[in-house]
């Protein structure tokens, strides 16, 4: 009788002790402190899409509590409708927002507050992209805490309105440096209208295309010309045909032979045309021949086989390398250095000038190879335009050290103040200044 007991008792207690563990969480846990200060403000210098929310944190978001109190912050919102009892989707509806009447068209559900995005614990803040222009809206916010329980709702004091605004003011500085350097530009291609010449330092590379197709000239071998690999669309490519415009001058004078192998249909039917213009202006039309200007393959290698073999053997007395490069730069560079050919190459891809650097006699880098061709047209809006970017450049040089300046000085600065100071010091200011507002999203 005894054992029958026990084992009712066993069937009766386990269950009941197994229900209340699992229990005891849900009714130990508590619906977290709500937050405070809940603000909301319209986005300066947007489009009117977008209204930033701000809070204070609930009292139960501390990271020493374990479990946490509160996982997150979800925001919803509604349609301001002010004193309206009943409201009739579809007619539209006159209300008052800081002294300035607003008409709203009625939808479904425009009492109800609509889920618009949520936040992690710790997080303060909350923008809503999604509003439309010149609509009032109130927000509400609720932390949430474990088994899903939900503080009480804090629902801003006034409605709030995304505006169009027309300018971006926080993009001044933007507009002050594209006005200096536009105006630069305009202010140099005047200048040298006029007559007044204009600076420009000798580009070596750019010098040597005289002697090497000299060179050719005299030892009977021609010149190779290769525009890089890309397409026209490509501006190195576009780089590359202004340069074989002025060497295609040179070899119509010196009536030396052009070779132009292409690795693209569009780059040989361009340079077909460059190369026929640049003989007309030389006065030799009749000595141009389209077969000299070719296409051969797509394929990266399979068109580097093909060039380094034309050049092992036709063995040409001067090369040139000017475009987008890849990793055929250097069997390129290091064939033309083995036939003895003098090589100029130009570029702007970073990892391949090392290769043409040490394997060609002249290498053009970077914004040289860009500047080619207001280097040789002389052409007034190019070297008025060649003139203002560096202009441009001068002002952010010296805004950069002027800046890095400023913050050696406040972290010395920094070092000197004392512990308990908490305000910034006007260097540190001018720090962040100079970091978010010039050289940040408002500025270069």
């Amino acid at each position: 009788m005894i054992s029958s007991f026990n084992h009712m008792l066993k069937q009766t207690l386990l269950p009941l002790l197994t229900l209340c563990l699992l229990l005891s969480p849900a009714l130990g846990a508590e619906a977290p402190a709500p937050p405070a200060n809940f603000l909301a403000q319209d986005v300066p210098g947007d489009a009117g899409t977008a209204i930033d929310l701000s809070w204070t944190l609930s009292p139960d978001d501390e990271e020493q509590t374990k479990p946490r109190k509160v996982l997150r912050y979800v925001i919803s919102r509604k349609v301001f409708t002010g004193d309206a009892k009943t409201l009739t989707p579809g007619t539209t509806l006159t209300v008052e927002v800081g002294g300035k009447e607003m008409t709203v068209e009625v939808v479904k559900n425009m009492n109800e507050y609509q889920l618009v995005g949520e936040t992690t614990y710790s997080v303060n803040k909350f923008r809503d992209s999604n509003c439309e222009t010149d609509v009032p809206y109130l927000y509400q916010i609720q932390a949430i805490g474990q088994e899903g329980l939900a503080s009480r709702p804090v629902v801003l004091e006034q409605p709030v309105v995304a505006q169009l605004q027309w300018f971006n003011l926080q993009r001044g500085w933007f507009a002050m440096f594209v006005l200096l350097i536009c105006g630069s530009v305009i202010m140099f291609i005047e200048m040298a209208r006029r007559g007044k010449k204009l600076k420009v330092r000798k580009i070596a590379g750019l010098e040597a295309i005289t002697d090497a197709v000299g060179r050719a000239t005299e030892m009977g071998r021609s010149c190779l010309f290769v525009p890089g690999i890309q397409d026209i669309n490509d501006i190195q490519t576009v780089a590359g045909i202004t340069v074989l415009a002025q060497v295609a001058e040179t070899t119509a004078d010196y009536r030396a032979t052009l070779e132009v192998p292409t690795s693209r249909s569009l780059v040989m039917t361009t340079a077909r045309d460059t190369v026929e213009a640049a003989y007309l202006a030389a006065g030799r039309p009749d000595e141009y021949n389209e077969d000299d200007i070719y296409y051969i393959t797509d394929e990266q290698f399979g068109y580097v086989a093909s060039v380094t073999g034309k050049m092992v053997r036709d063995k040409p007395a001067a090369c040139f390398y000017m475009g987008a490069f890849y990793a055929e730069s250097l069997i390129l560079a290091e064939t033309g250095n083995s036939v003895g050919a003098i090589q100029v190459a130009g570029t702007a891809m970073p990892t391949q000038l090392p290769f043409f650097v040490a394997a060609c006699d002249f290498t053009l880098i970077g914004e040289e190879f860009f500047a080619a061709s207001a280097y040789l047209s002389r052409e007034p809006q190019q070297l008025g335009s060649l003139k203002g970017q560096d202009f441009g450049k001068l002002v952010g040089g010296i805004v950069l050290v002027v800046g890095c300046v400023i913050a050696t000085l406040a972290a010395f600065e920094a070092k000197a103040a004392p512990a308990e100071q908490d305000e910034p010091t006007s260097l540190e200011s001018a720090q962040t200044y100079i970091k978010e507002n010039i050289l940040g999203k408002g500025g270069f």
